[in-house]
């Protein structure tokens, strides 16, 4: 891509060099290449960042190249943000469509423009696949599920039946959405289990990131969801009915039990854990190993909560520092 492409795609401001030139991948600036793409954030590191061998560098709206820069010099507010959005660009430009010979596509499949198939991936009965999707080896797409446009759904991801997919979402390795949630009915004579039914959805919105080797579980009878923007991170458990707020971020080894919310912002760190019909407010920040009991609620935005039950981290740390006297003194 040429910058004056990134920037019709991303904004910013040229300020020094060509549009012209030519970006093929993002790089540090140690091993910057004439074809890559680096940033700085500060005005050291904006310097650094135009002495390096790239072809163009972003830089705060703030910076002025030195008199006489021949680097191509893009201005914006966020040049981190710019840069990784840039790099995504640059990775899905390089993409090769069409078709593995060894992929299982049904004919009643629809396909939108420039998408890509791997090998022994399998594309089932009434799936929609939009535009610019990338499709890797063995992954399975069950019948009547949907994709939108620009999507990377990464080699061995199984999608159940009718699960929605929004646009720009990134689905890693071996994922496995719209599997059954873990719910039985108990007869109370035999003590026998039976499958209460899991023929419910799951839907995930757009600009979600899910992690390799992550389950969502379809819903029950309704739906569950995964809004705008959220982030999950490898080996992440979420349970039928679940519903997860926009631009939430959940650390690895996290699981969360059927029924419960996950309000708008909040943050939950790794190894957390959340019981079923429980509810974290939005903005909420949960710390690592975290316990939120089930059907609680916890809703303290932007305070970091710990241990289990969660509670305020100073509240935590007074209580440990207790234990720890108490020990001490009875060893005394």
């Amino acid at each position: 891509m040429t910058v004056g492409e990134l920037i019709e795609r991303l904004d910013g401001e040229l300020v020094a060099g060509e549009a012209k030139t030519v970006i093929l991948a993002v790089y540090g600036t140690g091993d910057a290449e004439e074809t890559g793409l680096v940033f700085g954030e500060n005005s050291a590191s904006s310097d650094e960042a135009i002495s390096s061998g790239a072809g163009a560098a972003v830089v705060p709206i703030n910076f002025e190249p030195p008199s006489g820069c021949e680097m191509t010099v893009i201005a914006v507010k966020q040049p981190r943000l710019w840069f990784a959005k840039a790099a995504k660009l640059l990775a899905e430009s390089s993409v090769a469509t069409g078709i593995h010979p060894t992929a299982v596509v049904s004919p009643n499949a629809q396909f939108g423009h420039d998408v890509s198939v791997g090998a022994g991936a399998v594309i089932g009965d009434t799936v929609y696949i939009g535009d610019r999707v990338r499709i890797d080896a063995g992954a399975v797409l069950g019948d009547c599920v949907t994709v939108g446009d620009d999507c990377h759904i990464y080699p061995r991801v199984v999608i159940y039946r009718g699960t929605s997919i929004g646009h720009r979402v990134v689905v890693h390795a071996g994922a496995v959405l719209g599997g059954d949630g873990f719910g039985y009915v108990r007869d109370k004579e035999t003590g026998a289990y039976t499958q209460f039914p899991q023929q419910g959805g799951l839907g995930i919105e757009d600009d979600v990131e899910i992690g390799a080797n992550t389950t969502i579980d379809r819903g029950a009878l309704n739906w569950t969801l995964i809004r705008r923007g959220t982030k999950i991170d490898n080996l992440v458990h979420i349970g039928h009915n679940c519903d997860i707020g926009e631009d939430v971020v959940i650390a690895a080894l996290t699981g969360i039990s059927g029924s419960s919310t996950v309000g708008k912002g909040a943050v939950l760190a790794g190894q957390v854990g959340i019981g079923d019909h429980a509810h974290v407010g939005p903005g909420v920040i949960l710390g690592g190993q975290a316990g939120v009991l089930s059907g609680k609620t916890v809703d303290t935005t932007g305070t970091v909560l710990w241990g289990t039950p969660a509670k305020p981290l100073r509240e935590y740390l007074r209580e440990l520092a207790t234990l720890a006297k108490l020990a001490r003194r009875k060893k005394e």
